[in-house]
């Protein structure tokens, strides 16, 4: 009876130390995980643009300055044996992707659509950051409502389509609140990298926010312009996407250009977006649903009506699954197809580049 009472006794003492190793390794785990999530974020402060009055379109001067990951590196032979450490030129300007490149200047009163409504080509842009910095801070709740929650399915279904694998260079452009970015960061895992793109601040603060709270810290996060992708060189990506962004773009057709230059050799571009329904009596339900379910929800939720009313008519303003196939072949775009999801309206595009 001694020996059990001793042996159960040791027994006891064991488990008791092993919880207390166990203990002191938890609280250590804890505590890195702390300081390495502050550093993360000391870290992201560093490239974070200023925050910007919402009155006010961002700056040029806001932008964040040097190289940002994602983004090739390899100058040319020429520039390898140089002794200067003068960057390679690029075709653009680096600092002007969140300028307007549509001026009365430029454009003169040359008019295209904003939703239903007509205006000045120099107006669009700032029209679309006031709505997306009207609703960013609702936007994940508003998809959920407004889709069902379909819309997961949808990018889940997209990201299987893109072929993405651990190493690669991915640019999610109008990525916005971080959906796409935040799997794609795990996909390309610590020896790949994303860079998370939008034009709008607010949007891109909401996304930053939120990848830094997931642990994701191999993104980056660059205020672009989708019409010129300025801050990136030629042939910097493996991976191009742009999820429920490129309705809002001004001119498209340079939207897709600038893909088309900044996406290395043998990469891909994947566009999700909403599209034209295929069955007749399902579009007429889904306008239906589309002009008053979504400015009420709008109205209730982000108490702002006016810009899901805007969203409603841009998406039925955006060009066919055929169209923007054909316009992704005119970038130079090759092996273009899609994929429609729920009876076409949404859908999947795909191209490469030669």
């Amino acid at each position: 009876m001694t020996d059990t009472a001793n042996n159960n006794l040791n027994s006891d003492n064991a488990t008791d130390n092993t919880q207390t190793a166990n203990g002191h390794i938890q609280d250590k785990l804890v505590k890195d995980s702390i300081v390495h999530n502050q550093d993360i974020s000391a870290k992201a402060q560093v490239r974070q643009s200023p925050v910007i009055d919402n009155t006010e379109f961002t700056q040029v001067e806001d932008l964040p300055t040097g190289t940002p990951q994602g983004q090739q590196t390899t100058m040319p032979s020429d520039s390898a044996n140089s002794n200067t450490s003068t960057p390679k030129q690029t075709a653009f300007n680096q600092r002007d992707d969140i300028n307007n490149p549509h001026t009365p200047d430029t454009d003169g009163t040359e008019e295209t659509h904003f939703g239903y409504k007509t205006v000045n080509k120099s107006e669009k842009q700032a029209r679309v950051a006031d709505v997306f910095t009207s609703v960013a801070k609702k936007y994940d709740i508003m998809n959920d409502l407004m889709s069902f929650g379909i819309h997961r399915l949808w990018k889940r279904y997209a990201i299987s389509l893109s072929g993405v694998r651990a190493g690669q260079h991915v640019l999610d452009i109008a990525g916005g609140t971080g959906d796409l970015a935040k799997v794609l960061s795990r996909e390309v895992g610590k020896n790949g990298h994303v860079v998370l793109s939008d034009i709008n601040a607010a949007m891109l603060e909401v996304g930053r926010e939120r990848l830094i709270n997931a642990g994701c810290n191999n993104v980056d996060f660059v205020l672009a312009n989708a019409e010129t992708l300025a801050p990136f060189e030629d042939n910097s990506f493996d991976l191009l996407t742009i999820s429920f962004g490129l309705r809002n773009v001004t001119d498209k057709d340079a939207a897709l250009r600038a893909m088309y230059r900044v996406l290395k050799p043998g990469g891909r571009l994947l566009i999700l977006e909403f599209s034209k329904p295929i069955f007749e009596p399902l579009s007429k339900a889904y306008d239906l649903y589309s002009f008053t379910a979504l400015p009420l929800m709008g109205k209730i939720v982000a108490n702002d009506s006016e810009s899901y009313q805007y969203l409603a008519e841009s998406i039925r303003m955006h060009p066919d699954q055929q169209s923007l196939k054909q316009m992704m072949e005119q970038a130079g775009f090759e092996n273009c197809d899609y994929n429609n999801l729920t009876f076409g309206i949404v859908a999947v595009h795909r191209g490469f580049k030669a």
